[in-house]
């Protein structure tokens, strides 16, 4: 259990997908660009085996985290976390049932 205000420091935010691409010589990365309110972020996740085709998420709505360390992976830097669901070790991404602005918090 964590308390209310640990889960208060949560940056959690919704990302426009500005573009999403394979990273090269990689099987499970894929490279995201997300409009996130008057900045945009850029977030790698290892869900290339599950969206063949990246470019179908282009302009969808994603819950992303925005605290958390960057980390570097295959020499990109990753500067945040998409939240998806897990269904049987598949990753289900989640969108808003309406459009809202990017950047708009995650409460």
């Amino acid at each position: 259990m964590i308390s209310f205000e640990d889960f208060q420091k949560l940056d959690m935010r919704i990302g426009k997908v500005i573009s999403a691409e394979k990273i090269p010589n990689s099987d499970k990365l894929l490279k995201f660009i997300f409009d996130i309110g008057g900045e945009q972020r850029q977030i790698l996740a290892g869900i290339a085996e599950f969206y063949p085709d990246p470019s179908i998420l282009v302009g969808k709505e994603i819950p992303l985290l925005l605290n958390i360390e960057p980390r570097t992976f295959r020499g990109q830097i990753s500067d945040g976390m998409i939240i998806a669901a897990d269904l049987d070790g598949k990753p289900v991404m989640l969108f808003p049932e309406k459009e809202i602005p990017p950047g708009s918090k995650i409460k």
